[in-house]
Formats: C-alpha cells, structure tokens, sequence
C-alpha cells in the first residue's frame, strides 16, 4: 500500500508521474484550485485589513473527501502543483483544505515531467514559499477589487453583462488606441528611384537604388534630369562578412508570437497544445514523459545539463563547427528566473522520431519549440555582403547582395529576417562603366500603423511590463469572449461595445488604463515574491481611490448611459415604433412590446451624406466579425463602400469624394494623395 502522497493540478499530470515513481506513491490530482474567492460577491473583507475570504469551490467536495482520506493513509505528502506563483498559492490552499499537519506535508516543483527531474525534486523537498502565496495572493485581489467594483457601473452605465480588470481594460485601450491611429492616419507621399544598369559583358542589367529613402517628386526630376543618357561609374566595390547570432531559446511571449506567426494558432491554442506537450505523451519503449518544460516562463535560460547535451546532439549530427555559445539576453526589468526557457526534455526526441506519435497541432509546436532550442546552442550564420555603389556626377546608387557562407544555427531554424538577397555582382569591377537599361521613379505613400495581431499585442504587453506570461492568453480570450474586440484575418478590430466600455474607463478610471500604473503594479508583485513588500501594503493603497472613483463615476456619469432610442421604423408585426437597442455586436431595432413581440432588424445608423455612386443615405454597417464600415443603405443594389467615413467634400484635384481622417480630409481616390486640413479646402 502506498505511503506517500503526490498532489499535482492535472489527470494527465497525476498519470505521467505515476509511472515515475511506483507503487508506493499515489498520485491525485487537485484539478486545479480548491480554494477561491466567492463568486457571488467580491470576497475581500475591506473593514478587516482587506482579508480574502477564500470558500472551497463547488463541485470540489467530493475530490477534498478522497484527498483527506488519502493524506491520512499517508506518511509523507508532497505537494507538486505548477512551478509558479499560482501554483505555489494552489498548493496553499490545498494545505489548509486539507488541514495537513506541517511535519507530514512539503512542497516539490520541476521544471520538466522527466523520471530524473521528478525524483530530483523529491529530494530537494521544501516549505511553501510565503511569499510566492502572497504575490499571487495579491494579484487575486487587485483583480477581484476592480472587477468586482467597476463592472456593476459599467452594467448600470452600458449594459448588463459586461465587465472591466485591471489588465484586459489595459489590452483594450492598447487596440482602441491603434484603430484610433490608423484611422487618423494621413498617408505622404514620397517617391524613390530605381535604375538597371548593365555591365560592358554579357552579364544581365542589376537593379540599384538612388541612395536617399522618402525623396520627394521635385528631387525625382532633378535627379532624372541629370542621370539620364550617361554612364554610371562604379566608384565602390565593398566585400565584408555579415555574422548573423543565433535566437533565444523561446519563453512563453515569444512562443505565442511565433506561434501565431508560423502556425497561425492563437494565443491560446499555443497554450493548450504546450501544455500537453509539458504534462506527458506516451512514447513507445519509453512510457509517458513530458516533452516539453514549464511553458510559463519569462527566462531565457538554460540548464548546464540541458547545454551540454543539446552540445553533444550537435557536434554529433552537424559538426564540432556548428556548435556554439547561447545568446543572452540583456533587459532592465525583472525575469523570473527560477524557471528555464521552453525547451525539449529530451534533445534525443527529434520531430521527425515523434511525428507519429503526436498529433497534428502537438507536432508541428513540438517542432517549433525544438528547432528553436537547438538553434539557439547553435553557431552564428555567416554571410557574404558584396555592395556596389554608381555614381553619376553626386548622385549615388547602390546594388546589395549577400549569400550564406556559413549557415550555423539556419540549417535548423530561419527567422523573419533571416533573409538572402540573391542579386549576382560578381564580375563587375571597380571603375568600371555601366550603361542605364532602364530608370524607373516610383511613387509611394507612407503606410499606417498595422492592426494588432495577438502576436503583436503580447509582444507590446511584454514589452510595456503589463500582465505576465500565464495572463497573456487569458486576456486575449476575455476581450474576445466579450464581444469588444473581433479577429478578422488575424487582425484585431475593435467594436462598437468595445468603444464604448474603453472610452467610460478612460473617462471614470483613468489610473486602471494607464500602461505605466498597470506596470508599476507588476513590478509591486515581483516585489512581494522577492519577499521585500508586505502584500496588504499594495491592497490598502489601492482600494481607497479605486472606491472613490467607482463613487464618482456612479455619482457623474450618469449621461453615459445608453437609452433606447425610438427609430422612425414601424414595426411589421404590431405596428408599435420601433427602438434602437445596444446588443453585444451593437446597435439593432428591436420592438417596445417585448416579450409580446420579438421583432428585430438590423439598425442602420446615417451618417448624412450622400452615396457618392447613387446619392442615397450612407449608412454605418459591421461586418460579420464586428468591424464597422460604411456603405450605401441600398447595399447590395448599389456597391458604394469606404472603411474611412466619407464626407460631402470633392477633392479639388481630381473631384473624388474625400474621407475624414481625424483633423485632415483626404482623397479617396487611391494614387491622387491629395489632402487637407479640416478647416480648408
């Protein structure tokens, strides 16, 4: 009969590290936590020194039952919850659910569901960390204090059903602030100059480009006008290598951004795949192991162990010359570096061994993770840069070209800008004379900021200190689960109920969006793990302005509220008038005698402007996902549809209509550029 206890999170979890230790361990699993703050209220005791008031959570009864049972048979309990925060606060609560004696129980974490890092970490037992429990601890109750206060104002204010937190109002403003960017956004004009030269042999003409970015249309001329019908003289002929360094080995930003990238999986795709791959796949002649280690991390580093071997792996199948020393990352701000980077357990467990094993989605991240790691203990790629400048009197153009003399860490892994740029510049000698085969100005227009990606919205999260690597995903979802922002063709749009909860959050809780603020608090909670901060310090300086401004947005704020609006549409079924109700994809004509009557239509908001093809209303209009957009009402009969609002102005150079762009008026016409203050014409 087994004496010994393991509590870990997970099923999956409990089964792999089963087979590691024999029959004189039983594995349980929590599912998770046990203990949490109530959900029908906030929970957090403000008259007395702001104590949480942690209940068990329903449905978990039946599971504490046969962990009591089970921790009494036991002579030694080993707590194996996640290596985290979280996990560390889990294995709190399971403590004093389960009212274990503090002789019989002890904590245990590893970084890798491996047989030698599971029996390591028995060995090296130890106390809960107090002051991981009080971080997380913190956390909860920051958290629960603004959902719990701001959201009640923004049913009374908006609509029931919705909800603010301390990090998700911060990711919304973030995309709130870009659609506003890019709507603003007034392109320039500007213009380059590209020439084909050819040299006096059988060689074919080069493209080179005039050395100045972003020359204006006068300067094109003036340049035209004094290179045309001459000789290009080559007056530099450089040949330098290029050393290109390996990447990081992946944390958990970094994977989802990859991921998204390479993949096309979400945030929190990403997330679900890797934990598979972290709790264990079985392989056969081998059993259940995890391939993967913690996939929360912040940390780039790795083990010696793990070095070592991965150097082994390396100069065995690529060469000693392929092997090289890791990169480091250099930051400022804080990593948690008890943890490694993500990375295979096994450097032996190639893709191409596992490929059958794992499932589509589990192969392909597997594979992701495991070229990164190897490329990362990889050597740098070196390449070859040859670059010619020709010179026409002052005016100077330059032709490029690289290729891979050395390809160290990109035999196993490319990145975005590992690219080769393939031009053929051998042969052409200094001095030498080239003859202009074709000269060709091109105009361009400055482009706006691109739409957030999930990828790009943890990458600025990450890099503005805002949320750490197990609420990246999580706050994605809640925006999106919240119908204030919808992803079209991976891009991030925000809605109309988006708008309107962020600009009452702007207004009622400025400190809550602030990215500075958001970020000072993270930095608060590395603190408190550290141990250098009393947790209720942070609550009590918190809470009483957050209540305050929740007094003042309820007392103020009243105008915010969304009123039904009655519409000049009858309704078809008993004829009352019709009113404009505000619904989770925004505004829609729905029928006063509800629940008699459940009459619904879609609102079509006028803009007042003429439909610049048939001159009938223009109209706002989403599409499926939520992105607003502008058409004429009789749409589809009449194809008129702009993303910018349309106004009633003529370009005053080729008569188009023009768009409003913030405080300029632009033409509509794409390659006209013409533009102008809102005030002029």
């Amino acid at each position: 009969m087994a004496n010994n206890l393991v509590i870990v999170e997970s099923p999956a979890k409990a089964k792999t590290i089963k087979k590691f230790l024999g029959s004189s361990y039983e594995v349980i699993a929590s599912n998770g936590h046990v203990r949490d703050l109530p959900k029908s209220r906030m929970g957090i005791d403000v008259d007395n020194d702001f104590e949480p008031q942690y209940i068990t959570i329903r449905g978990k009864g039946e599971l504490l039952s046969t962990l009591r049972k089970a921790a009494k048979k036991a002579d030694k309990i080993y707590l194996a919850t996640d290596p985290d925060r979280e996990g560390e606060a889990i294995s709190y609560h399971l403590t004093v659910a389960l009212k274990l004696d503090e002789k019989k129980y002890k904590r245990i974490t590893f970084n890798e569901i491996t047989k030698n890092a599971v029996k390591n970490s028995i060995k090296q037992a130890r106390d809960i960390d107090m002051s991981l429990v009080d971080s997380q601890q913190a956390r909860r109750c920051l958290d629960r204090m603004v959902g719990y206060t701001i959201s009640p104002v923004l049913w009374e204010k908006i609509k029931r059903g919705l909800s603010a937190g301390r990090v998700q109002s911060v990711a919304l403003k973030l995309i709130c602030d870009r659609e506003e960017e890019i709507n603003n956004f007034v392109p320039e004009e500007y213009w380059s100059l590209d020439v084909d030269l050819k040299p006096n042999s059988n060689l074919k003409a080069i493209p080179f480009h005039y050395c100045k970015d972003k020359i204006t249309k006068d300067e094109v001329d003036k340049v035209l006008k004094a290179v045309t019908g001459k000789k290009f003289e080559v007056t530099d002929n450089k040949k330098s290598e290029k050393t290109k360094k390996q990447p990081l080995p992946f944390t958990t930003s970094t994977l989802q951004q990859e991921a998204g990238k390479k993949l096309n999986f979400a945030t929190s795709k990403t997330m679900r795949v890797a934990q598979q791959l972290y709790e264990g796949v079985d392989i056969k002649g081998k059993g259940t192991i995890g391939l993967i280690s913690y996939l929360r991390t912040d940390s780039t580093r790795i083990s010696e162990e793990a070095t070592k071997n991965a150097k082994e792996y390396i100069e065995s199948n690529f060469g000693v010359n392929y092997v090289g020393e890791a990169s480091v990352k250099t930051s400022n701000k804080k990593i948690q570096d008890a943890h490694e980077a993500i990375r295979p357990t096994d450097v032996t467990l190639t893709p191409a061994f596992l490929k059958d094993k794992l499932s589509r989605e589990q192969f392909r991240l597997y594979q992701l993770i495991y070229n990164r790691f190897l490329a990362s203990q990889m050597a740098p790629a070196v390449y070859e840069i040859n670059t010619i400048t020709a010179s026409v009197d002052d005016y100077k153009f330059k032709a490029s070209s690289s290729k891979v003399k050395f390809e160290g860490y990109m035999s196993v892994y490319n990145t975005d800008d590992d690219k080769v740029v393939n031009s053929k510049l051998a042969g052409i000698e200094l001095g030498e004379k080239l003859d202009a085969e074709k000269i060709e100005p091109k105009q361009h227009f400055t482009q706006p900021p691109a739409h957030y990606t999930e990828s790009l919205l943890v990458k600025t999260m990450e890099e503005l200190g805002i949320g750490r690597p197990s609420t990246y995903a999580p706050t994605i979802a809640i925006i999106l689960n919240r119908r204030y922002v919808v992803k079209e063709n991976k891009n991030l749009y925000v809605t109309e109920l988006g708008e309107a909860v962020n600009q009452f959050m702007c207004k009622a809780f400025p400190a809550i969006v602030d990215t500075s603020f958001t970020a000072n608090i993270e930095t608060l909670l590395d603190n408190i793990e550290d141990g250098d901060f009393d947790w209720k310090v942070i609550i009590r300086n918190f809470y009483p302005d957050l209540a305050e401004s929740v007094e003042n947005a309820k007392k103020e704020l009243e105008s915010v509220k969304i009123e039904d609006e009655v519409s000049d549409t009858e309704c078809d079924q008993c004829g009352r008038m019709m009113v404009i109700k505000y619904g989770p994809h925004g505004k829609f004509l729905a029928c006063p005698g509800f629940p008699e009557c459940r009459n619904t239509k879609p609102h079509f908001e006028k803009i007042d402007v003429p439909c610049p093809v048939c001159g009938q209303d223009v109209v706002i209009r989403k599409t499926k996902k939520g992105r607003k957009y502008f058409s004429c009402i009789s749409s589809p009969e009449c194809d008129f549809m702009s993303w910018s609002r349309p106004t009633t102005e003529k370009c005053p150079e080729c008569g188009t209509y023009m768009v409003d762009k913030g405080s300029k008026l632009m033409c509509a016409k794409d390659g006209c550029g013409y533009s102008c203050n809102k005030n002029k014409n």
